[in-house]
């Protein structure tokens, strides 16, 4: 019969990087951002959109993960088009300017190896 021969596995840390946000806490900054630029209200936004000011206060914050069409209702009552805000921040993202809490790292290359 054949031996069964140990398989030893070492762990290799991922070299550090910053890791990336959270996608509603990027969305909710940018859309923050937006409506201060403009220079509009919470509750008037909240309003126009057709959620409450409570909803879209948590949205900004990264707080709450909202569906399509809500983003779009906000977008929609901000003036923004969605296409762009979502570049924008897929650019932000690229780039580690939207840094924040995120969940974990992860790793570049293989995080284990045979001995």
């Amino acid at each position: 019969m054949a031996d069964i021969l140990p398989f030893h596995r070492k762990h290799v840390a991922a070299p550090e990087r910053e890791p990336d946000p959270l996608w509603r806490e990027a969305l909710g900054r940018s859309l923050r951002t937006a409506r201060e630029e403009r220079g509009s209200r919470l509750v008037d936004v909240a309003e126009r959109a057709g959620i409450s000011p409570q909803y879209l206060s948590e949205i900004e914050r990264g707080r709450k993960e909202p569906s399509s069409e809500m983003i779009a209702a906000v977008t929609g009552a901000l003036g923004v088009d969605l296409a762009d805000l979502l570049i924008g921040i897929a650019s932000r993202v690229r780039q580690g300017r939207g840094a924040g809490p995120a969940v974990g790292r992860r790793p570049s290359g293989p995080v284990l190896m045979a001995a």
